[in-house]
Order: C-alpha cells, then structure tokens, then sequence
C-alpha cells in the first residue's frame, strides 16, 4: 500500500494551485483530504512554515518555502520525518525547474503540470523505498523535527484563519447571504415574475384604497393593510428566493401564511379565481424556495 498518496504545489500568497500529482485513487478519505488542501491553501499566509493536518487514516503535511508551499497527503503510518523528508526533496525538484519570477507571474490555476511527471517519480521513490536515498537527509530532517517540531493544526483551525486573513469573522447561519446558491432554474425564474405581479397588484389596490379609506372614515383601512402587507411578503419571497439566509424553512412558511390570511382576508374585495391565482404563487415560489440548495464549495484538487 501507498503512504504518500497525493501531493500538491501552491503559491503561498494566494492559495495559487501551481501544479499536483495524478490521483488514480478513489479512497472517501484522501478525496475529503483533498478537498480540505484547499482551505488550508488559502490560509497559508497567515500559518507556520511547517504544519500537520491528522485525520483518521491520512494526515496532511505541508512546508511553505520562498513563497510556495509543498503539500502532501500521507498514510498515518509514515513516519513525519520522512513526510517532511519528501517534501524537502520536493521544494528542491521545483526549485530547480522553476524561478521565483515563473511563480509570481503565474496568474492561472495548475501553471506548471509538467511538473506531474516530477511528483510521480519521487512519490513513486519514496513509496518503493521507505525514504529518501540518502540516511544522512533524513537523519537531518528528524534532529530539525525535534528542535523544531511541525505545529499540529485542525481544520477548523484552518476555516478561522481563512476567515480572518479574508476580513470575515466565523461564518455563521446569520451570515449565509455570503453563501452562493443554485443557478436561478425557469420555474423559479417564472414564480419570481409572478411574484413581482402579485406584488404589483396588491401595492396598487392597496394604494387605491387609502384614498377611499380617507373619504370614509377610515373603514377600509384594514383592508389596505392587508393589501399592503401581503405586497411587503410577496417581496420578501422574492428576496428568500434569491439570498440565502438563516432559518429559511420557518420563514418561508410564515411568509406563506402571511400571505393566505391576507388574501382570505380580502374574500369579497378579490373573486375566488384571484384569491386561488395569489395563494398559488405564494405555495410555488415557497416550494421552489426550500428546493434550492447551496452550491457545494469543495473544489477536488486532483489534476
């Protein structure tokens, strides 16, 4: 069995993916080791030049080095020393095919795939022989381990530093409008047009009948508040449909309600097919609403 199963390249300023290895693999673990190399990525700047990641079966190693860091996901059982060792052997290989200025330059994911070809055949030296070739670099690499021991850090050490150095606190259910959503689908294209239609309909009545309260001492005035309040909720609806945000379930049901009481409310002002037109937007745009899901923010970093 393999011990060092992925490694990736990336510049440090940034999170810049610069080159990686070939993954073959389809282990549930290393995938979400993977996808976890890109929060830490982004963090890098903020964090020590040596660190550790442990998880369950696989750790995450990294080094960052001259504005580039060397990433790595081994098996639990090899030993940091020859995680570090790897790469240590790694930075060199890189640094010997390309400069400073290529890096800085690089302004597109993955610059630098031939350099796949180098991963593999060092990644393959270590899995076949245990170490590197020579004891003497590991015997360095261990002394320098215990003076200088990697700081061990969690992912959701990761997330926190990746907020902060990004000016965001920790993000909560309060701050989901941050959060990106579904592509708008057609249905949900056509209930927001209906949506904004009702809330047209119901502003205008509305308005129409504050002059009439006025002249007749104020006994419709219930009736423009209910016009007027199921107006205020077909926005809202169109606002939850488009934003995320916290709670969404109870909100999209009280806006639902909201909007049924009004319109049973204003049975007689409104014939049955109009009260049945509303009531049906209400129920598909909150139907359509729960329904659309937040995009998955993991992005696989295999090439």
């Amino acid at each position: 069995m393999s011990l060092i199963l992925f490694a990736f390249v990336v510049r440090v300023r940034d999170g810049l993916p610069l080159s990686a290895s070939t993954d073959f693999l389809h282990n549930k673990e290393l995938q979400e080791r993977k996808q976890q190399l890109k929060v830490i990525s982004k963090s890098l700047s903020s964090l020590p030049e040596r660190g550790t990641v442990k998880g369950h079966e696989l750790n995450i190693h990294f080094l960052s080095s001259e504005g580039v860091s060397y990433m790595t996901v081994c098996a639990c059982g090899l030993p940091a020393a020859t995680a570090f060792c790897f790469l240590e052997d790694l930075r060199w290989e890189f640094t010997a095919c390309f400069d400073n200025s290529a890096v800085a330059l690089a302004s597109r994911p993955y610059p630098f795939l031939e350099f796949d070809s180098a991963i593999q055949k060092l990644q393959q030296h270590y899995n076949q022989k245990g170490g590197p070739s020579l004891e003497v670099t590991l015997a360095e690499v261990q002394e320098d381990l215990r003076t200088s021991p990697p700081q061990v850090l969690t992912i959701e050490d990761m997330t926190l530093t990746n907020g902060a150095a990004n000016g965001h606190v920790e993000q909560t259910a309060a701050s989901g409008q941050s959060q990106r959503l579904e592509p708008v689908s057609a249905p949900g294209i056509l209930s927001l047009v209906l949506n904004i239609m009702c809330a047209a309909l119901n502003l205008i009545r509305g308005v129409h009948l504050i002059t009439y309260t006025f002249q007749d001492d104020y006994d419709g005035l219930w009736n423009v508040v209910a016009f007027l309040l199921a107006f205020l909720c077909c926005v809202c609806q169109c606002h939850l449909y488009l934003f995320h945000t916290c709670q969404k379930k109870l909100k999209s049901f009280t806006l639902l309600t909201l909007i049924i009481l009004c319109n049973a409310f204003l049975f007689g002002l409104r014939n049955i097919w109009q009260l049945a037109f509303h009531m049906s937007v209400a129920c598909l745009s909150t139907l359509l609403t729960l329904h659309r899901k937040l995009l998955d923010r993991n992005m696989d970093c295999g090439v």
